[in-house]
């Protein structure tokens, strides 16, 4: 008789244990394998995991990083001008999206328009009512045959004079001296480094913060792109870059200073650019003729950047960045990007959950509450059912006994 009830009780007991673990079985091994395969991540054959993509992968679809002209042009979009630069870009400012571009990432000596990153760097740091008088030593490493606007040892000069001078005039004095008041040449160039790496700009190495010669200072139409859109959200560069002329202190009275961006202020014969708003050129021996600009036209902003253009003499720099804002505009709706300007910054990371374990594994706890309670409750059954016919064999073991 003992035999036969715990057959008929035991073995139900169990069942209910068995279906209660079972309910619980499903949802662990659901979750198991997301972990530790997430879904889209590659497997090679050997079972080991593929390597994780390159932090500053570009994100598809983006052709930046290939030879040649890369555009995608759709029915009806116009031409491409015939650009002699090594290297050039044509971009939205407000959205970042690269319309068109060759030899993006190409590194190449900047020249001047690396101070488009100096000032990124240093004008946030210092008030541009401040007020410094030179040091002989802030003008002593000045580069010979630097463009200059004529700082000069004793006087005293406003941070936003010094500025103006860093602008119109390509000033590498005006350069030291503010490099000099935040903490020196070197440190310098490493914030500036740390910025560009921040902002994605990733073909940049920094060595001479006003863009001088020295070897293995590069940039990119790609990374200066980057440095002139950032630069004209900040209200003060973009004042500054966009000014044509202005006056600088000197010994005794102020004299006029003019920017040196042709497209802006139409001298040497190169007419000003409607709606043109900045941004920067530059030119020495080895860099050529370099040129970031931005123009605004029916609410939108464009940005190119042209690199040491190989035709033309030293006024094509202008010519061909005129051509490639005239044909941006006029492509506006009939191109799809080639990129972006935010493709290689680095993305936060995810703040950490507060949420407790078990429910951070859990990828849909409210859908699954239901499931769990009656797992648990099937498991709760099938213990207590067991218990029981166990007291009861007990009981009646001892019943027999006596």
């Amino acid at each position: 008789m003992i035999t036969r009830f715990r057959y008929r009780a035991v073995v139900p007991a169990c069942s209910l244990c068995v279906a209660g673990l079972l309910a619980f079985t499903p949802a662990a091994a659901g979750a198991a394998p997301a972990a530790a395969h997430p879904r889209g991540t590659a497997w090679p054959r050997g079972g080991e995991p593929a390597p994780p993509a390159p932090r500053a992968a570009v994100p598809a679809p983006s052709l930046l990083y290939r030879s040649g002209v890369q555009v995608r042009p759709r029915r009806g979009a116009p031409d491409l001008p015939e650009v002699s630069a090594l290297s050039w870009l044509v971009a939205d400012a407000g959205s970042g999206q690269v319309l068109a571009a060759s030899e993006a990432h190409r590194p190449l000596p900047p020249a001047s328009t690396l101070k488009t990153l100096f000032a990124l760097t240093v004008l946030p740091k210092l008030p541009a009512t401040m007020q410094h008088t030179v040091r002989y030593q802030e003008l002593a490493d000045v580069a010979e045959g630097s463009s200059l606007v004529g700082v000069e040892e004793g006087h005293s000069y406003r941070v936003a004079d010094l500025w103006r001078g860093v602008f119109l005039s390509s000033g590498n004095d005006a350069v030291h001296v503010l490099a000099s008041l935040n903490g020196g040449w070197e440190t310098t160039a490493r914030r500036m480094q740390t910025n560009a790496r921040a902002l994605g700009a990733l073909d940049t190495h920094v060595l001479s913060p006003d863009g001088y010669d020295t070897p293995g200072q590069v940039s990119s139409a790609y990374d200066l792109a980057v440095f002139g859109r950032e630069g004209l959200r900040n209200p003060d560069f973009a004042a500054y870059c966009s000014t044509a002329q202005a006056e600088f202190p000197g010994d005794g009275s102020p004299y006029a200073i003019e920017n040196t961006n042709r497209l802006l202020t139409g001298e040497d014969g190169v007419a000003p650019y409607p709606g043109l708003i900045g941004v920067k050129n530059g030119y020495t021996s080895n860099a050529g003729n370099t040129l970031v600009a931005a123009a605004r036209r029916g609410g939108r902003t464009l940005e190119v950047t042209v690199m040491n253009p190989q035709t033309g003499g030293g006024l094509a720099v202008y010519e061909e960045a005129r051509a490639l804002l005239d044909w941006g505009f006029a492509a506006d709706g009939l191109v799809d990007p080639v990129g972006s300007l935010d493709g290689l910054r680095p993305r936060p990371r995810p703040a950490a959950s507060a949420a407790p374990v078990a429910a951070a594994t859990s990828g849909t706890p409210d859908d699954d509450w239901s499931g769990t309670a009656v797992g648990v409750g099937l498991a709760g059954l099938g213990a207590a059912a067991l218990a029981l016919a166990l007291r009861v064999r007990a009981r009646s073991r001892g019943a027999a006994r006596g």
